[in-house]
């Protein structure tokens, strides 16, 4: 019997192969000027940006290494439930990574393991910032409202990893994360809201800083006996849209861990039946979208 983590995992490998031609081989100086966003699998991106390449939210481990997250949908699944679409050696030939929290499907034992100690590495706080160096990283910085790497502006957002129904039950799991906008003279401005639902801080960043662009992690993902989710879902994702209608929106953290609910064709389906469509990117793993 086909299961759908199978399903998802077959899929992941049939992209694989043609992103990786496109994708791999490249190295500081022969990468692109431009903008170029990679989806590499859950909240782990290739962001392209001002001839820097920042790596986020790495998830190293192999299919299946680790369980599901106790007291959440699916967890009888293990995670990550598909493959890596790229090689290791391809995934941290990066300038700078950039942690936004500590959660394991965004910093897990694999990527403590493989990113190179020596890479500079943001992190959203003192104390994330301590504990990753305390894991034998020797370039840990923190980010903050006027952070820079090579030219390039980074600059922290707030979220909220849940509602207030999400935080009575499990607040100190949840705990605290941050966004990033990304910003150059010659560039569009990019916004990594990351693992947020729609808020006021979600809101205040769409307002201030006029991104062309959004990343969102919008799988939905939910805690058992809990209808709300702990990031985004369809609702949240449609209540960027009416706040930034111009903004194109790019959707991540989806279909590879286990308690995420919205699948990038779901997504995409109510998009389109909200009439914003051509404003929305679901790019599978190992799939590439530039401007």
């Amino acid at each position: 019997m086909t299961t759908r983590r199978d399903l998802l995992a077959l899929s992941g490998a049939a992209l694989a192969a043609t992103a990786f031609a496109a994708h791999a081989g490249e190295t500081p100086a022969t990468r692109e000027s431009g903008l170029k966003i990679t989806q590499i699998r859950n909240a782990t991106l290739h962001v392209d940006y001002a001839g820097q390449r920042f790596l986020v939210d790495p998830m190293l481990a192999e299919r299946h290494a680790w369980p599901g997250f106790e007291g959440t949908l699916n967890s009888e699944e293990r995670n990550p439930l598909v493959h890596l679409p790229f090689p290791i050696e391809d995934i941290v030939d990066v300038d700078a990574v950039i942690v936004t929290h500590l959660h394991e499907d965004h910093w897990d034992e694999a990527a403590r393991n493989l990113v190179p100690r020596n890479l500079p590495l943001f992190a959203q706080n003192d104390a994330d910032a301590e504990t990753i160096r305390s894991q034998g990283f020797t370039d840990v910085r923190v980010l903050g409202d006027t952070s820079q790497f090579n030219g390039v502006q980074l600059i922290k957002t707030g979220g909220r990893h849940g509602s207030d129904a999400a935080y009575a039950v499990a607040g100190a799991l949840l705990g605290e994360v941050c966004g990033v906008v990304f910003k150059h003279p010659d560039m569009k401005t990019v916004y990594l809201a990351d693992d947020t639902i729609w808020n006021d801080d979600v809101a205040g960043v769409l307002a201030t800083h006029r991104p062309e662009i959004a990343i969102l992690n919008t799988g939905d993902a939910k805690l058992v006996g809990l209808d709300d989710g702990i990031i985004m879902g369809t609702a949240d994702v449609l209540s960027v849209h009416q706040a930034a209608p111009e903004t194109i929106l790019i959707a991540s953290h989806m279909e590879a861990v286990n308690h995420c609910t919205v699948t990038r064709a779901a997504l995409r389906a109510f998009a389109r039946s909200k009439g914003f469509a051509d404003k929305l990117l679901a790019p599978a793993d190992g799939e590439s979208v530039t401007f």
